[in-house]
């Protein structure tokens, strides 16, 4: 079943609103009066509505799209024969053929194995390939990696293991936006002060003030647009888009808008080891030799290494450390698997060796201590060993002689520390949820340099409770052996605690956390349900993009703070004015076309030029109250002023063209006075920019003084 809404309710959460409605009523009071070129403000509502509607219907593709399953056929038994169908023709009971490299289609029962190796990365986030027996389970979304069989069908379609994950993540949390949802707050509760204060308004206007009622309309309608920023909503649309265009550029596919400032405040990172502090792949350290030379050691390992024709993650680090140069004849092999735990070769006229597990393959206490001691330490560690013939378990070999420790390590990612300092120096806490053993992890995240890694647990010992979770989480940096559902977990525990989480995964066992989070993460070379549940998808699978992404995201936030507070200004003087012209019943002191002189000139134009600047700032949570520093301030400077100006004219008998002028002068004056402050510091393009709308402004009143329905201004001058 489908949890996420239909088209149509979409189109109606989004035209079908209280502010839609109020401006649509608005426009026909604008009708009524016949002064048409005041109807310009129902180009934003449209605006507004369509890149709603397009963003929601966006997400809505991602999250119906969901599936994990990428293999489309399936090789079906049927007597002694076999044929390929579709997956969905599949039916339980089928048996089917499992060979090396294929996607597990389906949960299935082994019924024969065949050296059988299955990688459940993506489903439990643990990199070690499993040996599979008749009899055990293999899970949909997992892989073979080597040997085949039999399979035969438990679940299809929605009862698999993997599309239960996948569908938990279908009631996908939308990126947080504070800002967004701080503009929402403002315009509903405006939205409940408007009827009100303009029906007063109006009757003020008409009543008291003497007013036409064309006039008394036009003025009402005014008062009360100058209430609702609405500009501010379409602007912060447009920012996040640019914002998205910038990181596309950047390899980065932003799937959300509101994921950009998201991120941007994020102080909690969780993530996978593989993929984002590691490559996945191994490199051999060091050789430690036990008994044997070195040199006998290389010249072992150098046949060893190039022995076997299939390789996995640890035979390429070998093939690049070792080199044949001098080719053995080999006469045996016993391939590795992860059940027997070691390999084994037979070399012409020099002997049988192995290369596997030491606990595996040794009791000698002085091998089993020197391994602990660099298991400790995060490492990997292989022994090498003679013996007097091969055989396919360790049981069964002969005269087993130690000779040599191959210590290899997981590959750090070249800029991987210098990503973890930079989120470091932003205050940013990184956490590792991994799969895998957390001492190796915690290893890994050392020498990543991630700050308190040496702090790890392994979550097999918690309750999967998130009360109980809340105080655990902040006693560690590293949680190994972590399931999809406690991964989940750990983010709604530090969420819990007033954190804004992001949550970096690739694999379809990272789903339900990345669901969750404030914010997330996926790599381009992960799953196909981590990439459509995030909120973001890096391209480039390359982790230190995620600083582009937050200085991105800083960028856009502050750009809309600063313009923020132009269009909050203007909002709260326009209440405050009419609140104020209500008690005093006097006429709204601006007119439309002057109130389009003064929003174009200190709002219109400086929020569009500041919204594209590139800049970086440190970003913290409170978008109203560093917005209301500077909006109020200005707004009751602006309402004071023209108080007194009404008081001055009351006390002089100023006629009601000085005072309409006076009106306009104070008004730009103070407008134009919180745009250079919003600038404040200035640069030489701010600099450019206040001078440049100062003069419009200035040209505006000297050149048209008629139009804007005040006294020249030379008029006013005592010389």
């Amino acid at each position: 079943m489908n949890s996420s809404r239909t088209t149509l309710q979409i189109v109606l959460a989004h035209t079908v609103t209280y502010f839609n409605i109020m401006n649509l009523f608005l426009a026909g009071l604008i009708l009524l009066s016949g002064q048409y070129r005041n109807m310009l403000f129902m180009g934003i509502v449209v605006s507004n509505s369509l890149i709603g509607i397009i963003q929601e219907l966006k997400v809505k593709k991602l999250i119906d799209a969901l599936s994990v399953i990428t293999a489309t056929k399936a090789r079906l038994v049927i007597g002694n024969e076999i044929q390929e169908i579709p997956i969905d023709e599949l039916k339980i009971n089928d048996v089917i053929r499992l060979m090396s490299g294929d996607q597990i289609v389906a949960d299935c029962t082994v019924l024969f194995s065949e050296g059988m190796e299955v990688n459940e990365s993506l489903l439990t986030g643990e990199s070690v390939s499993i040996h599979k027996n008749p009899g055990d389970i293999l899970y949909s979304g997992s892989h073979i990696v080597a040997g085949g069989g039999t399979g035969q069908i438990l679940h299809t379609d929605e009862d698999n293991y993997a599309t239960k994950l996948v569908r938990k993540a279908k009631t996908k949390k939308r990126a947080t936006s504070e800002m967004q949802d701080s503009i929402k707050k403002i315009i509903q509760y405006v939205s409940y002060a408007i009827i009100p204060i303009g029906v007063t308004l109006f009757f003020i206007q008409r009543f008291r003030a003497g007013e036409t009622i064309s006039d008394s309309l036009v003025n009402t309608v005014a008062g009360v647009l100058g209430m609702i920023p609405e500009g501010l909503v379409l602007l912060t649309s447009v920012s996040f888009i640019l914002g998205v265009g910038r990181l596309a550029r950047k390899k980065a596919l932003v799937q959300e808008m509101e994921a950009i400032e998201a991120l941007a405040r994020v102080n909690v990172l969780c993530l996978d080891k593989t993929g984002t502090i590691t490559t996945g792949d191994l490199t051999v350290d060091k050789v430690f030799p036990l008994q044997s030379a070195t040199e006998e050691i290389y010249s072992v390992m150098d046949g060893l290494a190039f022995a076997f024709s299939e390789t996995n993650a640890t035979g390429k680090a070998l093939q690049e450390y070792f080199h044949d140069s001098s080719p053995l004849s080999v006469t045996d092999t016993v391939p590795f698997s992860s059940h027997r735990k070691f390999m084994g070769v037979s070399f012409s006229g020099k002997g049988s060796y192995v290369l596997g597990a030491p606990d595996f393959l040794t009791k000698d206490n002085e091998v089993l201590k020197k391994t602990e001691e660099y298991s400790r330490q995060g490492l990997r560690v292989l022994l090498l060993a003679s013996c007097q013939s091969l055989s396919d378990s360790p049981e069964t070999l002969k005269t087993i002689n130690p000779m040599g420790l191959i210590i290899l390590s997981d590959c750090i990612k070249k800029d991987a520390s210098d990503t973890f300092r930079f989120f470091a120096r932003q205050g940013v806490a990184v956490k590792i949820v991994s799969g895998d053993n957390a001492a190796t992890v915690s290893s890994v995240g050392v020498r990543a340099g991630i700050p308190g890694a040496e702090h790890y647990i392994d979550t097999t010992t918690l309750e999967n409770n998130v009360s109980k979770l809340r105080e655990e989480v902040k006693k560690y940096t590293v949680f190994g052996r972590v399931s999809p559902e406690m991964k989940q977990s750990i983010i709604e525990a530090y969420q819990a605690d007033g954190n804004i989480v992001g949550m970096v995964g690739d694999g379809v066992n990272d789903v339900l956390a990345l669901k969750d989070s404030d914010c997330g993460i996926a790599m381009a070379n992960g799953a196909d349900a981590a990439k459509q549940t995030a909120h973001i998808v890096l391209m480039d699978s390359d982790f230190s993009s995620m600083k582009n992404i937050v200085k991105e995201g800083r960028t856009v936030i502050a750009n809309i703070e600063r313009v923020s507070a132009l269009y909050l200004t203007k909002t709260i003087y326009s209440i405050l004015l009419c609140v104020l012209f209500i008690i005093i019943g006097k006429a709204y002191p601006f007119t439309p076309i002057q109130l389009s002189l003064i929003g174009g000139t200190a709002i219109g134009l400086p929020s569009f030029f500041l919204a594209l600047e590139q800049h970086e700032e440190i970003t913290t949570s409170g978008f109203l109250r560093h917005v209301l520093r500077i909006s109020l301030p200005g707004a009751l400077t602006l309402v004071g002023g023209l108080a007194a100006i009404q008081i001055m004219a009351a006390w002089f008998q100023f006629s009601d063209m000085l005072i309409s002028t006076l009106n306009l002068l104070m008004g730009g004056a103070v407008s134009l006075f919180i745009v250079a402050f919003v600038c404040y510091p200035m640069t030489r393009r701010r600099f450019v920019l206040c001078t440049g709308i100062i003069l419009l402004f200035v040209g505006a009143i000297l050149l048209l003084p008629s139009f804007f329905g005040i006294l020249p201004i030379r008029s006013l001058l005592p010389f």
